[in-house]
């Protein structure tokens, strides 16, 4: 376990653990206040992100944003994100078991570094990674859990609220949610 992100983020940026290093443009490290109590994990970097470097900067990225925004968070000053995988599936497919596997231990090194008191997963995969394997989305979402004393609860990937865009109230709500659990642990945006 790496002790600083100086000593974590060259080590990582470097990995060719698994094959997704060989199709990726750039590996995508995460983005954010480093000393966030709130972390954002999604599952993996799609086109748009292996192409800049950072997560969540496309279509699902911009939805993100305002979503955040109108629950007064913003990815550069009071959050952090990261993804399960580090490099993009090819075709945005999922990443596969093996691959969150080998690429998993970057991200507790993340979590071990922040120390955040809340984590959101970001749709499906990262909620079955995360919380349980048998997690439900669409029954599940916008409900919070205590795992090792950090509070967790998914909600609805942007990229399928695009997809499905009568889901983004619900979403909405996961965000309020999130800002009551904040303001009830007291943790300052």
């Amino acid at each position: 376990m790496y002790q600083t992100w100086e000593e974590l983020e060259p080590v990582c940026m470097s990995c060719q653990k698994c094959g997704l290093c060989e199709g990726r443009t750039n590996l995508v490290f995460g983005v954010g206040n480093k000393n966030s109590k709130v972390l954002f994990i999604g599952e993996g970097p799609g086109e748009q992100e292996d192409l800049k470097g950072e997560p969540f900067v496309g279509r699902s990225g911009q939805l993100l944003d305002k979503m955040l925004a109108a629950v007064d968070l913003d990815r550069h000053k009071n959050i952090y994100i990261a993804n399960i995988v580090k490099c993009r599936p090819p075709h945005n497919r999922d990443p596969l078991p093996e691959e969150q596997e080998t690429c998993i231990e970057w991200l507790r090194n993340q979590v071990y570094l922040i120390k955040p008191k809340i984590i959101v997963c970001l749709g499906r995969i990262a909620a079955m990674k995360l919380i349980r394997p048998d997690f439900k989305i669409t029954k599940e979402h916008g409900v919070f859990t205590e795992k090792n004393g950090v509070w967790m609860m998914a909600t609805l990937h942007p990229a399928a609220l695009l997809r499905n865009p009568h889901n983004k109230p619900d979403a909405f709500d996961d965000f309020i949610k999130l800002r009551e659990k904040m303001d009830e642990l007291g943790l300052e945006i």
